[in-house]
């Protein structure tokens, strides 16, 4: 027969552990020192962390080629942000491939030193925006929250976080904290012709769309700069493939030689994109090292 004492102190236990699990979770406090980016992840208890990103993508601004317009628009943002001046959120959409995430990237190459720090955030994990914020309030650098590859079907919870953290909630978003987002799809979730039938003729002539259409571009305009990516035409696509033979150490005479078969490369792949451009450089430049 067990005793008294024991019985107690094994209730008790029990009973610590169900408090315990009712407490509000607390966030591990991250090495700040440890990286400039940052991963939003989930511990086997379900509790959210930031991981630091060991090996930070090393891509430049100048890498990026024929973008000239987005990347002046994006860099002339994130330069207000560091400054401490008014910034907006940003919605990057268009083409796959053409430098959406690595505009950002380069971003955070290009201001580390200016105090700017990079949090991604994958769609998962976007119903805990309110905690990451919380998390970096107060801390003198500056935060991209970035959230990649961006898109939601009908009824996804991400949606209404996203909403909430952008413009929808009563406490002011932290002034040391921007979202920036890249898409495929502009307004970020499906789009159907059923929608067009939802559309309203005023007496007036006006065209005012219904709620199934104001319900899909509500997120999107809560982005305060849009900002949109086009697919490469045939000479620019080549211009891409030239730069990033150049730096894999390829002369002039075997960048020209290689445009016939990265022509076809792009016609393999559908695409002519700048990220079937660095693929071609990888595979040609390290062929022509063999």
């Amino acid at each position: 027969m067990r005793d008294p004492l024991d019985r107690f102190l094994s209730r008790a236990e029990a009973l610590i552990g169900r408090l315990e699990a009712l407490l509000p979770q607390t966030h591990p406090v991250p090495d700040w020192d440890a990286s400039i980016a940052f991963r939003w992840r989930r511990s086997r208890d379900s509790r959210g962390y930031l991981q630091a990103v060991t090996h930070v993508a090393a891509i430049a601004l100048s890498d990026l080629q024929n973008i000239e317009k987005q990347k002046q628009q994006i860099e002339q943002n994130t330069r207000q942000f560091v400054e401490g001046k008014p910034a907006n959120n940003v919605l990057l959409t268009g083409a796959r491939g053409t430098g959406k995430s690595s505009l950002i990237k380069a971003c955070l190459n290009q201001f580390q030193r200016q105090g700017l720090r990079l949090v991604e955030v994958d769609k998962s994990d976007l119903a805990d925006l309110a905690d990451i914020v919380d998390l970096v309030a107060g801390r003198p650098e500056r935060f991209i929250i970035f959230c990649d590859d961006l898109s939601f079907e009908e009824g996804e919870s991400g949606y209404k976080a996203l909403k909430v953290a952008l413009d929808g909630s009563i406490s002011a978003q932290s002034d040391n904290v921007l979202i920036y987002a890249t898409s495929n799809r502009r307004h970020l979730m499906p789009e159907r012709m059923s929608d067009n039938a939802t559309y309203i003729h005023t007496d007036d002539g006006d065209l005012h769309p219904g709620e199934t259409v104001e319900e899909k571009i509500s997120l999107s305009e809560r982005f305060g700069l849009w900002v949109s990516f086009y697919p490469f035409k045939q000479d620019d696509y080549l211009d891409i493939v030239a730069h990033w033979l150049r730096h894999f150490g390829c002369e002039d005479r075997q960048v020209a030689d290689a445009q016939a078969d990265a022509l076809r490369w792009a016609l393999q792949r559908g695409s002519r994109s700048g990220r079937v451009a660095w693929q071609f450089a990888c595979d040609y430049a390290g062929k022509s090292r063999a």
